[in-house]
């Protein structure tokens, strides 16, 4: 029988890639997200691989979220595959200037969004006792570099989140894990920044990650034996050594 994956931030970047792959694999597609121009626009594309249903909702909006859930049509309820990939960052800051609104927002999408959803879709998956949650971190969820004060601080949460999910989800044989990469070249320093100059040169004089790196890394954990589940996984551009160090010279 053919799975159904849910992905959260299916419109750009690492959402988007993923439902590339999947697609190629004949995984039945249910993809979320705030713009309905561009979840037209990839259902269309990928209608033609797999079947697809799309949801248009904001993952910071508890009762949004719960409705849409609950809206799947019979054919798409039977969730096999969770990506909480939906997330943002805001701002550069350090802790005494930085932004509230800022922080409400990373707070928000980072943590209550992957916990909103994550509540609508365990009770399936705890039904059928099987399903995998593949929650998308960040390499600042492993280490706090200067500035990143708050953002950092909602991807410590997602691990510690993580690792309760997979211990309390344990019983029903549910995998838990997450993928933490590093530098991605994404809409991500755009939002970041606002549109300063500055988001032009974070990728320049390297080669970052690049969304479909992450989207094969998904598919080869969601393609493990039963017995397997990769908890844990921190991926680097080659250029990356850390959160602040990056050879801009390679």
């Amino acid at each position: 029988m053919k799975k159904t994956a849910l992905i959260t931030g299916a419109t750009s970047g690492i959402g988007r890639a993923t439902a590339h792959e999947f697609a190629k694999h004949g995984i039945n597609l249910i993809l979320c997200g705030r713009r309905q121009e561009r979840l037209d626009t990839i259902e269309k594309a990928l209608s033609k691989q797999t079947n697809v249903h799309t949801l248009n909702f904001d993952v910071r909006d508890k009762k949004a979220t719960f409705n849409a859930i609950e809206s799947l049509p019979e054919t798409f309820k039977h969730i096999d595959i969770l990506i909480n990939n939906a997330g943002n960052a805001h701002g550069l800051d350090p802790i005494e200037t930085g932004n509230i609104e800022d922080w409400d927002a990373m707070l928000d999408i980072n943590v209550k969004g992957l916990l909103y959803v994550s509540k609508a879709i365990i009770p399936i998956m705890t039904k059928n006792n099987s399903g995998h949650i593949i929650n998308i971190g960040s390499s600042a969820g492993k280490e706090v570099y200067p500035k990143g004060n708050v953002y950092c601080g909602s991807k410590h949460a997602v691990l510690a989140i993580t690792e309760g999910m997979r211990i309390d989800l344990n019983p029903y044989g549910i995998k838990v894990g997450a993928i933490n990469p590093g530098l991605v070249e994404t809409e991500f320093s755009k939002v970041r920044f606002k549109g300063d100059a500055i988001a032009d040169t974070v990728y320049k004089g390297y080669k970052a990650l690049q969304p479909e790196d992450i989207a094969d890394i998904i598919y080869f954990v969601i393609t493990r034996p039963t017995h397997v589940n990769i908890a844990d996984l921190l991926v680097f551009p080659t250029a990356q050594a850390s959160s602040t160090i990056v050879n801009k010279n390679i």
